[in-house]
């Protein structure tokens, strides 16, 4: 049966959560004013056309871009550019430089990149090279919202399936996967097998019994396509001058090895795919070559034939909608769920001509969304543990904190990324560089998932940070936090904030996932015990035990303006409480 769409309105807990899962977060108010509407008018506000591409980053040494115009001596050290690159990425997530209407959109734009990033795995170690990445990253902007992406003068849209095809031939995949290495007469498997592994038609069903199969047989596919595969995808290399491009996406792409008419290094002759496929027979259009000798637009015609193949497998579209389902949604696919959501979301991949958006937009307006799938009992409200990224750009864009202006004070703004990717680092997120080629271990990593963001040492360097956001200190970086103090102030009435539970109810609603009916005397029917409420009470009105009367004495001090200092001493003890809580840490 298809997935349920949902037609009442949100509500701020399921609010809430449609903002963590897109937009990593949001202030109290922006939540409230997504309370109002149904989920089809909140997709309204998050997918919108033409939303403006950012601007390069700034090379501080000569304050110009050097993405579009290339480098010159005067530029900065390559890793140093590289690290310009990281840190313009993570101010995008907070919609840096773009208007306030389309920010929204903006920033879900963004975070849809940061999951095809996930999904097609780049390491800068091995790419070494900042604009083949940024024109990756690029790639990746341009297919978040596909059915927006047109190409002109036919009006066909572009989807998830000719991303595959562009991610092919990306200079950045390229070197990462030793496309370039991969010549006739001695193919590189690398890519060909991810391709089918990881990027694709994947191997079923982790956790199942996928039968007795022949050695080199993978359920899905087998060596023979992993072999073929190779000899399909030969002869492409690196353009180091990024000077040819796509004429769909007018981005860089590789070149063919040869001599600018022929693709010489390219396997010209047939390769038949495996019983998987069908035994389906790939062979050049000869409408292409020239003088009977391989060209890149017959090579490319080869990589277009076998995704075709590919993606018309049942296997293709339900592993690449796990992987939204996992990223978007919950970590844990039952066969109960793969039979059922999963199935749901792949029938809209394919009836949608593979739409990244379509299965999307589904997804997020449906009941499965927000209160999970038969069979599971956790997998809804708070049910993904934050990453790295997400704790830091949830607190940021929680506390709307507002990052300098990257093309006016590049310096100022790389000051503060710098320092962010550092602590991503030290929370085991290290950006751009994951530790295997499947990708980050939280998204893939059967059984584990998400739950390896938490080790001892991950978990003090989360405390750490948090600490230091709750207490408005940012080490001396050139941005301006709001403290708990002025925090209340803005997004807490007056009479809920003088009241001491009052207030740890509205503060827990506003940064947990778990918010409805918080109480303290809500037996069985509070998300949070009222045990774990009273904790948050007791770090909020015990640290000064001079007080006979602590919430009489919190009361007074609030409402009568007086001993700001203990006021906002009080306000940092309960922020540091549930910013730390296990709570806060998921999303």
């Amino acid at each position: 049966m298809p997935l349920t769409p949902l037609t009442e309105p949100l509500g701020s807990q399921r609010a809430s959560h449609l903002l963590r899962r897109t937009v990593f977060g949001a202030t109290p108010d922006l939540i409230q004013e997504f309370a109002q509407y149904t989920p089809q008018e909140a997709l309204n506000r998050l997918f919108i056309a033409d939303i403006a591409k950012p601007e390069p980053p700034i090379d501080p040494a000569t304050g110009q871009e050097w993405m579009m115009s290339g480098t010159s001596e005067a530029n900065s050290e390559g890793f140093e550019l590289e690290q310009y690159f990281l840190g313009w990425q993570l101010g995008q997530f907070l919609g840096s430089n773009t208007t306030e209407d389309q920010k929204l959109s903006y920033i879900f734009r963004e975070r849809l990149v940061y999951f095809l990033h996930t999904h097609f795995t780049t390491k800068k170690s091995i790419v070494n090279n900042s604009r083949a990445l940024y024109f990756q990253n690029q790639l990746f902007r341009q297919f978040a919202f596909d059915q927006f992406l047109a190409i002109e003068e036919t009006d066909e849209t572009l989807s998830f399936k000719d991303l595959v095809i562009k991610i092919s031939l990306d200079n950045a995949m390229l070197q990462f996967l030793d496309g370039r290495l991969n010549v006739k007469g001695s193919p590189n498997e690398n890519y060909a097998r991810e391709l089918l592994e990881l990027y694709s038609i994947g191997r079923g069903l982790e956790g199942t019994d996928k039968g007795d199969n022949e050695t080199g047989d993978y359920g899905t596919f087998t060596e023979q396509d992993v072999q073929e595969g190779a000899r399909i995808l030969s002869g492409f290399n690196v353009d180091p001058s990024f000077s040819l491009l796509d004429e769909q996406t007018e981005l860089p792409t590789g070149v063919a090895k040869g001599n600018g008419l022929t693709a010489a290094q390219h396997d010209n002759n047939s390769k038949q795919l495996s019983f998987r496929f069908n035994n389906a027979v790939i062979s050049p259009n000869p409408e292409l070559l020239l003088n009977g000798e391989a060209t890149y637009e017959s090579a490319v015609d080869e990589i277009k034939q076998f995704i075709d193949i590919i993606f018309q497998q049942e296997e293709t579209a339900i592993h690449i909608c796990r992987k939204i389902y996992r990223f978007f949604v919950y970590h844990e696919v039952n066969e109960e769920i793969q039979n059922g959501v999963i199935k749901d979301m792949a029938a809209v991949f394919v009836e949608q001509n593979f739409s990244l958006q379509a299965v999307l937009q589904t997804l997020l307006s449906s009941k499965e969304f927000y209160e999970g799938a038969d069979g599971i009992s956790d997998d809804h409200f708070g049910s993904i543990i934050k990453s790295p990224l997400d704790l830091i750009m949830g607190h940021a864009r929680s506390v709307d904190l507002q990052l300098p202006d990257y093309l006016l004070n590049p310096t100022a703004f790389y000051e503060i990324t710098n320092d962010w990717l550092r602590k991503m680092g030290d929370m085991g997120l290290n950006f751009y560089e994951p530790f295997e080629v499947a990708g980050y271990l939280a998204y893939h990593q059967f059984p584990i998932y998400h739950r390896g963001w938490i080790t001892t040492s991950y978990l003090t360097q989360r405390y750490a940070y948090v600490q230091s956001v709750s207490n408005a200190n940012m080490e001396g970086m050139p941005v301006q936090l709001k403290t708990p103090i002025e925090y209340v102030e803005h997004y807490v009435d007056n009479t809920t904030a003088s009241n001491a539970k009052d207030l740890v109810i509205e503060i827990a609603n506003q940064f947990l996932a778990l918010t409805d009916n918080l109480g303290f005397q809500n037996p069985g029917s509070s998300p949070l015990t009222e045990e774990r409420l009273n904790y948050f009470l007791d770090a909020f009105l015990k640290t000064f035990q001079i007080d006979e009367n602590p919430e009489e004495a919190w009361t007074i001090r609030w409402t009568q303006g007086v001993d700001r200092e203990t006021v906002e001493r009080q306000l940092q003890d309960l922020f540091n409480a549930i910013l730390q809580s296990p709570e806060y840490q998921l999303m």
